[in-house]
């Protein structure tokens, strides 16, 4: 019999499993995965992004924006921040208060495991948990395990080459916890092969963009990356999160400039040029812009509507996708369990006592750049104090 029981050991249960160990509570963590931390360890390109400096509430969606102020509030990215730089870990802020190990992502994983460990918990890898009855019995295949608590913590279903599955949204289930329906986020956008006609020519490139959605004041500022399929990049996938099917996003290419007004000045030194090659962008962007706009010729001869209609076609540019590249490249699960049928304080079910859920398998999903990995730490840590 234990006290408790974390399933998976990723961000969330780690960390679960380390404070509920810490108030001295038997803790068992189980995970069907051969290694611990699997999602920490190929995060950021290998450096972990483990948090961001500009956590706020309003920086995660949910069907309740609110409920994950208090984790975020009882335990901050600030406090991560002393655990890492207590382990000896560095680190540095790449962009947009982004937080990156300067050195491996496995020292994350090491610190978290080794914390879990000093404090008096269990890690157990490679168990298949098959069923989970009342009174939390779990059933895996290495026979059943009976705890007092149980903490699910096993993601949602974005990487399912990493293993993940609908277990969590499953057990909550099982408990009568309803579960808003997960979909894919932080997804690369696809498009029907009439609008890659404009596109293909581009993949690989890589421009800064401002995207937003179509009749919304949602917009983001970062990198774009034009791909065979579509369109991809921080700016999408932060957007991509926000969209719906059937809705417009909108794509201004050269954020910050005025395309028209830079063009008109440029006249005297290269209105002898082609109007592609006049402009400062690069050559294959410049072209498709220009033919979007339905101009040709050289800059000397373009009219002062011509000049706002490459304007229209470069700043304001757009386009309905056609989807996502769905479960298989999304980065985080949208939906999950229900946060109306939680505690916001402690994590734990409010119709079944002893049952709490933390991490990405609750409805609350946070923007790229290290957002993701705080809820977990602090979902995590509350649910901890309590278990």
């Amino acid at each position: 019999m234990w006290d408790v029981i974390v399933l998976g050991a990723g961000a969330a249960g780690l960390m679960a499993g380390i404070e509920a160990a810490r108030r001295g509570r038997r803790v068992l963590v189980l995970d069907h995965a051969r290694a611990p931390g699997e999602k920490i360890r190929i995060s950021g390109g290998g450096r972990c992004n483990f948090t961001n400096l500009h956590i706020a509430p309003e920086r995660f969606l949910s069907a309740n924006p609110r409920f994950a102020l208090s984790a975020l509030r009882r335990f901050t990215q600030h406090d991560f921040i002393a655990r890492v730089d207590r382990a000896g870990i560095t680190w540095h802020e790449k962009t947009l208060g982004q937080l990156f190990c300067d050195g491996s992502a496995r020292q994350v994983v090491d610190l978290l495991v080794r914390d879990l460990v000093a404090a008096g918990g269990e890690l157990r890898l490679g168990v298949a948990v098959q069923d989970v009855a009342p009174r939390f019995v779990v059933t895996t295949d290495q026979g059943p395990l009976k705890a007092a608590a149980l903490v699910v913590a096993t993601g949602g279903r974005s990487i399912p080459k990493m293993g993940a599955t609908g277990l969590g949204y499953d057990i909550a289930r099982s408990f009568g916890l309803p579960v808003i329906e997960p979909r894919p986020g932080l997804v690369p956008l696809t498009f029907t092969d009439a609008q890659l006609d404009g596109m293909k020519a581009l993949a690989g490139l890589a421009v800064q963009a401002r995207v937003g959605l179509a009749g919304s004041r949602i917009s983001f500022d970062e990198g774009l990356l034009f791909t065979h399929r579509g369109l991809s990049g921080p700016s999408i996938l932060q957007i991509s999160s926000y969209w719906r099917e059937g809705q417009a996003i909108t794509v201004d290419l050269a954020a910050g400039r005025d395309i028209a007004a830079e063009a008109s000045a440029a006249r005297a030194e290269r209105g002898a040029r082609d109007l592609p090659n006049a402009l400062d962008l690069p050559e294959g962007l410049a072209r498709a812009v220009v033919a979007r706009a339905r101009l040709s010729g050289k800059l000397a001869v373009q009219s002062k509507a011509a000049l706002a209609s490459l304007a229209e076609a470069l700043h304001r540019w757009q386009l309905t996708p056609a989807g996502t590249e769905g479960w298989r490249t999304a980065e985080v699960t949208l939906g999950g369990v229900d946060t109306a049928a939680l505690e916001s304080k402690t994590m734990e079910a409010r119709s079944v006592p002893g049952l709490y859920f933390v991490g990405e398998v609750v409805d609350v999903t946070g923007w790229l750049g290290g957002y993701n990995f705080q809820w977990a730490w602090s979902s995590g840590w509350a649910a901890g104090q309590v278990a």
